[in-house]
């Protein structure tokens, strides 16, 4: 997600860049691996994108170096969380809530991993 700050980050579709979702489509056409990292702020529309890639990493606004995120990609570091809002799985989702009568979230709240 490119950079933004409060209101001129709103948007009416939180779907990825159609140039994102170009990219991952042909890698997966090319039959290439894929590790998608999305940097954004909030939750964004992935269903599809998540479906194509091989492993899926949400590195929530990780700042300039990008160290820590690479830590992770190459193994030196385990990550973990958990989620403290629901992932919706489409636009006409949000918004998504726990114990709302059609909640069928992309992940529910709490979803996430943790090493020991």
């Amino acid at each position: 997600e490119i950079p933004y700050a409060e209101m001129m980050g709103d948007r009416d579709d939180l779907s990825l860049a159609p140039e994102d979702r170009a990219t991952i489509r042909n890698l997966r056409r090319a039959g290439i691996p894929i590790i998608t990292v999305l940097i954004s702020g909030r939750p964004m529309i992935i269903t599809d994108q998540l479906e194509m890639s091989d492993a899926f990493l949400a590195a929530w606004l990780p700042g300039t170096e990008g160290t820590g995120v690479a830590d992770v990609l190459f193994g030196d570091y385990r990550p973990s969380g958990k989620l403290p809002f629901t992932w919706p799985r489409a636009m006409d989702q949000i918004p998504s809530n726990t114990g709302d009568p059609d909640y069928d979230p992309l992940f529910p709240y709490g979803f996430g991993i943790t090493w020991e």
